[in-house]
């Protein structure tokens, strides 16, 4: 199928973000902006649950429960992500690379899933890892689910309000080209995140 020419920039950003941020955490190396490759020491589990202030929500294993201010630990298997029924902790709590990680893994699996896939995944049925390598993996495969997701879509399907019938959304409210932008969006915002925390963790470590 022909990529709708206004979906190709959106495309094109997602992969950017993506590879982006996939590189800063594995490496080798990642591109300073500037066309220079920078050294990347690949993501460890101590950093991954790093949390730089007291009471951060992270992932946990289940026996433990959850953290501070958090009611459950959201997903299956043997570890979850702090959580909190509505309306959510004010301010809202710090959050490590585990947890940003885990969100976005999340929200890029059930997408994918809610446009092209059984359209039946809850944030139950996603398990999040409980290591470095696992998330950084997981990553790779939701983000991957999605960029595929989005080649179904043709003009028609970008204009329909409903196209991915993600529950934890504004997906049944907004045009799916929306739902693409915003989904960058967050990427790019948590990728960004990401990456001072791993700049924050180095600067402690020396």
């Amino acid at each position: 199928m022909t990529i709708p020419p206004r979906l190709i920039p959106l495309l094109e950003q997602f992969d950017f973000a993506c590879e982006r941020l996939l590189a800063r955490l594995a490496g080798p190396v990642v591109d300073s902006g500037n066309g220079v490759d920078i050294g990347v020491t690949p993501l460890g589990d101590d950093e991954y649950l790093w949390e730089p202030v007291p009471d951060c929500w992270s992932v946990r294993r289940r026996g433990d429960g959850p953290g501070a201010r958090a009611t459950a630990l959201a997903g299956a298997g043997d570890w979850g992500r702090d959580t909190a029924d509505s309306p959510h902790p004010f301010p809202p709590p710090f959050t490590t690379i585990a947890w940003r990680l885990s969100h976005l893994s999340e929200m890029l699996a059930l997408r994918a899933d809610h446009t092209q896939g059984g359209r039946t995944l809850t944030r139950e049925d996603y398990r999040t890892p409980g290591d470095a390598a696992g998330a950084v993996a997981a990553l790779e495969t939701s983000s991957a689910a999605w960029r595929e997701a989005l080649l179904t879509a043709d003009d028609t399907a970008l204009d329909t309000i409903g196209y991915s019938t993600y529950p934890n959304g504004s997906d049944a409210e907004d045009l799916f080209v929306d739902i693409v932008w915003w989904v960058n969006q967050e990427v790019l915002h948590h990728g960004a995140e990401i990456a001072l925390l791993r700049d924050l963790y180095r600067a402690r470590q020396s």
